[in-house]
Order: structure tokens, then C-alpha cells, then sequence
């Protein structure tokens, strides 16, 4: 706790640490295409300056006002909805908020604080795609509709196989006569009911309007993402509930919502978790998709499970991060066994950042309270895991010094030793073959071993008893 305690410390004091590194940039987000587009769409709309003579190639740069002379007309362009000037605005701030590792950026000129209402219409344009995004195995559902069901034509009727049908509808409060007489109407008015019912008719997009709307809400999703970057942004970003709202139900839909978009949800919310507090889904300020903390949670761990691996290490860091908040705690308690069971899992991939994103999530859940020790001392294969990183090694030391760290919280708990002890031949290897870690295994050998009331359990470690 202590240890705890101090991490919450130095975050909040800025200068006493370093913040959290950041993510790289997702997969999929460097197109040679839309990198062009945005570079000429921009470069029409900024005021060029020549290029550095120690730059190779051709660059564009921004002219440090631009943001402030057209920061109005920017937010107009998103609200507006019309393709040209949304994909404008997307395009200019696409490239304001863009930063390769070389790149000089003046972050305090592209912070939200000065543009009054970007973030909400950024966030519109991702809500305007998701309130028309399909899933990609689209099957149109049945859906039963009351009003009008007497009716054999009606702008609602019945289902709309059964209107879609050539066969006339029948109904049991009409006679002979007038089933006849409707038969005639059904016949002339069949087309148009269907163009009632129709979900893809005059006023909704064709497939084309469709992907556009998926580009700029992916194009918007990316920006939010390069604003999570800057320093000024996280503040605003992190106790915004409409931008934490959309973002997790981008998350909570990773099965059939947009690969890049999901990419960039994960990426902005690792970014701000340092700050997040879960008990903002249950203030009082204005809630617009409902999202609860327990659905906030659930999304990361249904994230967890995700075969995926830029995503699994996504969501194994950002549980990490989340859980060093003690307000966070009562919400993500509840899923302890299930998130120990796949981080456990993620140790024993080959794959090296998925092994450190694993060791760093549980390092920081083995220091929450005497329950998650317990039960991850009692995970399968668990400890023969963190064993598997040590004695790797991993290319990265400071991992496998969590690792070690993580079996030394674990031994700290006298109802753990027990179990410790069949591995207790293992920690002396360790502690004779490898220097850098022998004062922890040195320190878990003496808890196991060397206390007062542990006769009995050094006994059963070293008998067999």
C-alpha cells in the first residue's frame, strides 16, 4: 500500500516523477494515402513556411497561429455535416495534432483549452457513426410493429418479411368482399409500403455513405488519440464523461465495430488512465449513452480476451494503471479471478511485450490487498510462470524484477507459504545463478524458511514432510 501510495503521489505532483510513457501509434493508422490527403487538404488551408535546411525532402509546416485565427471555424466544419468542410476540419486537425518522435510540436497551441467545443464535436462525429454502424455480418432482424397491424396497407403494418411478401396478408376481421377489394390495393400499394418499412430508403446513406462516415469517425477517433498525447488535453479528457463514454463503448463493441477505431479507443484511454476515476460514470453530470462503471470494466476485460494481441496488451496495462486509484478497487475487485486467469495466460505467449504487459498488470495488483495475493498464489500455474520470465530471460530486466518483486508480495502472506514451499529448490537456483535478483529471492528464502513461527513449514519444505 505503501508502495501504492507513493506512485498516486508522484503522479499527482507532476515534477517528483516521471508520467506513464505513452502508447506507439496503432497498426493500420499510417497510410501513404490518407497521410497525403490530409497533408494537401491542410496545406491549402495553412500558411506554408519554407523548409528547414536540415530536413530531407519535402515537409509542411503550420504556421503557430493558424489554430487561433481558425479555431471557430474548425468546430463550425465538424457541426456542420457537410462532407466538404467535415472532411476539411478532419484533415487540418489531423495533421495540427500528428507528431512523428523527431517532430517539434507546440503543444499548448493545439490544447483543448483554447478551442471551446472541439472535443464534443469530435465526439459527435464518432456518435453519428455508430447511430448507423452495422455489424460486418449485417442479418436485418424481424421486428414486430403494433400500430397499424388491422391494416392490410400501412405505413407500419406488420413485420416487414410479411408485407415484403407477394402473397396478400391475411386478417381475421375482414370478409370475403373486402379482402377482395383490398387484394387490388395490396397489388398497387406493395412497392411503396415497402418503401415504408425499408431501413435503406430516400433519406438513409447507400454503402458509399456508409464508409465515408466510417473514415471520418476513424479520422476523428485518430485525433482524440494524438490530443490524449498532450499534457494540456489529459486533464480536460480524463473527467469528460461524453469522451470516456464514447470511447468505452467503442471497446465494449471491439467484436463488430471498426479495428482502427477500437485501436485508437484503447490508445486514448491507456493514455488518460493515470487520471481516470471510474466513480465519474455515477455523477451527476450529463450522461449520454448511459455507460456504467461495471460496463467500463466488463469492455476491458472482454478487451483481455481478444486474440489480438495490440489489444490484450492494451487492456493488460490499462487494468494495471487503473488499479493503483484506490477509488477503483470496489469496481474492479469483482473480476480479480477472471483478469489473474488470462493475465497468467498472456505470461506463458511467446510473444515478449504481451509477457511485460502481463508482469507489469499483476505486479501492480499484487500490491492492492491481501485477497489478490491469495488468489493469484493459488492460480494455476502462476508461479511457474513468473519463474519462466525470470529465468528466460526477459530481454527487459526491470520485468523480470517485477517478476521477482510479484513472489515476494505473494510470500509476504503466511497463508501462501505453504504452496511457496514446493518451489522452494527453484528460488535457491535463482538465488545462486543469478546476481541482479539474489538480495529478492534471498528475502523470499528467509520468509519461507527463517521465520519463528514457519518451524513447521521449513520442516515440511525441507523433509517432505
Amino acid at each position: 500500500m505503501q508502495k501504492r501510495e507513493l506512485n498516486k503521489s508522484g503522479g499527482s505532483s507532476g515534477g517528483a516523477s516521471a508520467p506513464p510513457a505513452k502508447r506507439g501509434r496503432p497498426f493500420g493508422s499510417g497510410h501513404g494515402s490518407a497521410a497525403a490527403a490530409a497533408a494537401a487538404a491542410a496545406a491549402a488551408a495553412a500558411d506554408n513556411t519554407a523548409a528547414p535546411s536540415t530536413l530531407l525532402g519535402p515537409s509542411l509546416l503550420v504556421h503557430n497561429a493558424f489554430t487561433a485565427e481558425n479555431n471557430k471555424r474548425i468546430v463550425h466544419a465538424l457541426q456542420s455535416g457537410l462532407k466538404s468542410e467535415l472532411t476539411w476540419a478532419l484533415n487540418t486537425l489531423t495533421l495540427l495534432s500528428f507528431k512523428e518522435k523527431d517532430d517539434f510540436r507546440k503543444d499548448s497551441n493545439n490544447a483543448l483549452t483554447r478551442i471551446s467545443g472541439l472535443l464534443d464535436a469530435l465526439l459527435t462525429v464518432i456518435d453519428d457513426w455508430r447511430d448507423i454502424a452495422l455489424p460486418k455480418e449485417h442479418v436485418r432482424a424481424p421486428r414486430v410493429r403494433n400500430l397499424g397491424a388491422n391494416l392490410v396497407v400501412s405505413g407500419f403494418g406488420n413485420e416487414y418479411e410479411v408485407l415484403g411478401s407477394n402473397s396478400t396478408v391475411p386478417h381475421p376481421g375482414l370478409g370475403s368482399g373486402s379482402q377482395e377489394a383490398s387484394m387490388l390495393s395490396n397489388v398497387s400499394n406493395l412497392r411503396s409500403s415497402e418503401w415504408w418499412l425499408d431501413e435503406d430508403g430516400l433519406f438513409n446513406l447507400d454503402d458509399e455513405g456508409r464508409a465515408e462516415r466510417q473514415q471520418c469517425a476513424v479520422a476523428a477517433s485518430n485525433i482524440i488519440r494524438n490530443f490524449s498525447f498532450m499534457q494540456d488535453n489529459e486533464n480536460i479528457m480524463a473527467v469528460h464523461r461524453h469522451c470516456l463514454e464514447t470511447v468505452f463503448q467503442c471497446i465494449e463493441d471491439y467484436i463488430t465495430e471498426d479495428e482502427e477505431l477500437v485501436t485508437n479507443a484503447l490508445e486514448t484511454i491507456v493514455n488518460l488512465s493515470p487520471m481516470l476515476d471510474l466513480q465519474i460514470f455515477g455523477s451527476s453530470k450529463a450522461s449520454y449513452i448511459k455507460m456504467t462503471a461495471k460496463r467500463a470494466v466488463q469492455a476491458i476485460v472482454g478487451v483481455l480476451e481478444s486474440p489480438v494481441k495490440a489489444w490484450h496488451c492494451a487492456a493488460a496495462e490499462l487494468l494495471g494503471r487503473l488499479v493503483i486509484n484506490p477509488d477503483n478497487e470496489p469496481f474492479l475487485l469483482p473480476f480479480i479471478p477472471q483478469i489473474h486467469k488470462r493475465l497468467v495466460d498472456l505470461m506463458s505467449l511467446p510473444a515478449l511485450d504481451a509477457q511485460a504487459a502481463a508482469v507489469g498488470a499483476l505486479y501492480n495488483f499484487s500490491e492492492v490487498n491481501m485477497d489478490c495475493r491469495l488468489k493469484l498464489a493459488n492460480e494455476r500455474w502462476a508461479i511457474d510462470r513468473l519463474l519462466k520470465v525470470i529465468k528466460g530471460p526477459h530481454p527487459v530486466p526491470e520485468i523480470c524484477r517485477k517478476a521477482a518483486m510479484i513472489l515476494e508480495s505473494l510470500v509476504s502472506e503466511p497463508q501462501n507459504r505453504g504452496l511457496l514451499l514446493a518451489y522452494e529448490n527453484a528460488f535457491a537456483e535463482v538465488l545462486f545463478s543469478d546476481a541482479k535478483y539474489s538480495d529478492i529471492f534471498a528475502r523470499i528464502l528467509y520468509e519461507l524458511t527463517s521465520r519463528p513461527n514457519n518451524k513447521m513449514a521449513a520442516a515440511r519444505g525441507i523433509w517432505g514432510m
